[in-house]
């Protein structure tokens, strides 16, 4: 076998494709360059014969060099196994504590395994049982040897007993349920700050549920961001999945602010005043600005006194949150004093000792930190209330991103667990021809897992606590993802697998918990089994009335999955008026972003159109004159014939909008991102009040219904 054939076995063995199939069903091979880095990048050298031989034999003795795996995630029920190495001889024996305190001992299989010499020693496989009726939940594996029940344990590590299915979207499956999608920073009302806020998103959910009969309100991502101004505009690239971002407190709406001093409450009003000046530009959102003010208020009412009660609250909320919050506000609190470019990261700042030094003189500022996550999470917690309140099944739901940015909060604070020089992003495909370069870095499938995958669990637990349901865009990186190397386009790229079982399982199990529904983002190039294992395990998918195609024509929406969030629209394109104008193809075109001719893509793109707006005709919902109201008010009713369980309406067509929130591929010198204030279709502001009696969303929503 020849170097590159050893190269690219030694990559599917560790999980990294050697050849993918596009969107074009057409099969590419990756380069050798590319696989290289990537298992670089995994912490496998292979520049030479000599590394892969060392590289193949570290994979096949790695298990026998560990008396228990990492972790081990399992289906309550089923029969599983756990294999434990000791030397070869030694007795073992293998018990769970549960969560709850409770001891199970495992019983051991009658498995003979040969011994093999491990690093010039002989060592020995034994294989146990699951305990059966484990309930579900994070339990502990113990291992001793010897025969004495009461022995000390040599190792121990991490189970997880997941849920076989997730249970919370059965209680849907009786009607059809709708509601809206949103950008909330994109939302004013007469009382905002120039940004939409969760006191915003409260009067949005009551409005959408009280009168328009909406159950769910789902909300872009609310991740943290920069902790000082400047700060990144889009909500999918965040310093961390586990916060939230300031800028959407509602300074008011904090207790302690009615306690201001006499000269701090002038300063909080004229700031809103000023700000508020901003709610009715229809051009752009300020969000630097807005943050700045924020912060000099939120100082002031951080200095106030909390009573008992409410020091109370804070308390159990930093107990719950841990030491995961301590780290997040340690950085933000780093970041505000020595900035994101010191030289100090290099080193000082990454030092175990230094940093707790620095928590010292920085405890003050950790704190304010910390304060201000509580803030976030008490006003979210009003948010689902007044949701629920309002007659919503599921109320709020968040939005998960795949990743954060490659030096913010999460990749200084887990360190290894996410890989460096390699970043996500998308092969080419039909909608970006070129590629997308999202510049995050991926979790590291092998240190994730030796974690315990806590991690991930505990930016689930905190994303979940105040929402009843979380949407997961690109669900399909939890079973495989696109990595780039640093330096290179995206079409250099290739797919690394994960352990799909047990992050899915993980998923199922904190939704579980929580209450939660789960729907995951499954559009784009997928494995066949994708979709199928996404709903046995009670996750619904997402359809797109523009992207449901079949061979020659457009799926008809009767023949939709019934585990699904269906809408006519997403976020990363126009608004259905503007898509129907064809606007995505006008701005790719302008950015230079297509691949052929303006022409041909106008054309392709009116076939596809006009065949789904003719189906719509033949059911009787789209007349041959209709205005463009009309056909947007028609293509809703078309998806209201399919047999999902959720309906989506994206905001902005609810009121007219035209105007594209989110180019992919593009940055803020070639387009204003995330920065769209919601509008009608002349550019008018249309803010929260507006939207209790608004015609244009009056009359979309009949046609819903209809």
């Amino acid at each position: 076998m020849g170097y590159v054939e050893q190269l690219r076995d030694l990559a599917e063995r560790c999980g990294v494709a050697t050849a993918y199939e596009g969107w074009d069903k057409a099969k590419r091979e990756v380069s050798v360059e590319t696989l290289q880095h990537i298992l670089a990048a995994l912490g496998v050298p292979a520049s030479s014969s000599e590394e892969i031989d060392q590289a193949r034999t570290d994979l096949e003795f790695g298990p026998w060099r560990r008396t228990l795996p990492p972790v081990v995630v399992v289906i309550e029920g089923a029969e599983a196994t756990i294999e434990v190495h000791v030397p070869h001889g030694d007795a073992v024996q293998l018990w769970v504590i549960t969560e709850d305190g409770d001891r199970r001992d495992a019983p051991q299989l009658n498995i003979w395994v040969d011994p093999r010499e491990v690093d010039g020693a002989l060592v020995g496989r034994a294989t146990f049982a699951i305990p059966p009726g484990l309930p579900t939940g994070w339990h502990t594996v113990h291992a001793a040897v010897g025969d004495d029940p009461d022995g000390l344990p040599i190792a121990q590590c991490t189970l997880a007993v997941t849920p076989a299915r997730l249970t919370t979207a059965d209680r849907l499956s009786h009607d059809q349920r709708w509601g809206l999608a949103t950008q909330l920073y994109s939302v004013r009302s007469r009382r905002s700050w120039g940004i939409g806020d969760l006191s915003d998103l409260a009067d949005i959910a009551h409005v959408a549920g009280s009168v328009h009969g909406a159950d769910y309100v789902l909300v872009n991502p609310l991740h943290a961001a920069e902790p000082q101004p400047p700060m990144e505009r889009s909500p999918y690239l965040p310093t961390t999945r586990r916060f939230v971002n300031p800028i959407y407190i509602r300074v008011e709406d904090i207790p302690e602010a009615s306690m201001l001093t006499d000269e701090a409450h002038h300063q909080m009003r004229a700031l809103a005043a000023k700000l508020a000046k901003l709610n009715t530009d229809p051009h752009r959102i300020r969000r630097n600005s807005v943050y700045r003010a924020k912060l000099r208020i939120l100082e002031s009412v951080f200095r106030v006194p909390l009573s008992p009660r409410r020091r109370g609250k804070l308390d159990k909320y930093l107990a719950e949150e841990g030491h995961g919050l301590l780290e997040f506000a340690t950085w933000c609190a780093l970041i505000e004093k020595y900035g994101a470019a010191s030289p100090k990261w290099r080193k000082t700042l990454r030092d175990p000792e230094g940093v707790a030094h620095l928590r010292i003189k920085l405890a003050d500022r950790i704190a304010f930190y910390s304060w201000l996550q509580w803030i976030c999470d008490e006003q979210l917690a009003t948010a689902q209330q007044v949701a629920l309140d309002a007659g919503m099944e599921i109320g709020i739901i968040l939005d998960l991103a795949v990743g954060v940015q490659q030096g913010g909060a999460d990749a200084w604070a887990l360190g290894d667990v996410l890989t460096t020089g390699v970043s996500v992003g998308a092969p080419p495909d039909a909608f970006n021809q070129q590629g997308q370069l999202w510049n995050q870095p991926p979790w590291h499938p092998r240190r994730l897992a030796e974690e315990g995958y806590l991690p991930y669990r505990d930016m689930l637990r905190t994303i979940l606590r105040r929402a009843g349901g979380v949407r997961i865009d690109h669900i399909l990186g939890l079973f495989r993802l696109w990595w780039i190397p640093a330096g290179a386009s995206p079409a250099a790229g290739t797919y690394v697998r994960f352990d799909h079982e047990a992050l899915i399982g993980i998923l199922v199990l904190e939704a579980q918990r929580a209450g939660a529904v789960v729907i995951g983002e499954d559009l784009g190039v997928f494995e066949p089994m994708v979709q199928d294992y996404l709903s046995a395990r009670g996750i619904l998918g997402t359809s797109i009335l523009w992207f449901e195609h079949g061979d020659h024509a457009p799926i008809p929406p009767e023949s939709y999955r019934r585990l699904c969030l269906t809408s006519v629209n997403t976020h990363d394109l126009p608004p259905t008026a503007g898509y129907l104008a064809g606007e995505h193809i006008r701005l790719r075109a302008e950015l230079g972003l297509l691949e052929q001719d303006e022409a041909t893509e106008r054309a392709a793109d009116a076939r596809d159109r006009d065949a789904i707006i003719q189906m719509a005709r033949d059911r009787g919902l789209i007349t041959d004159d209709a205005d463009t109201e009309a056909v947007v008010d028609g293509l809703h009713a078309l998806v209201a014939r399919s047999p999902s369980v959720l309906l989506g309406v994206a905001l902005v067509d609810a009121v007219g909008e035209r105007r594209i929130q989110n180019q992919p591929g593009t940055d803020e010198s070639q387009y204003s991102n995330w920065s769209i204030p919601l509008a009608d279709g002349d550019e008018n502001p249309v803010l929260v009040e507006d939207l209790a009696d608004h015609k244009r969303f009056v009359r979309l929503v009949r046609a819903l219904r209809r």
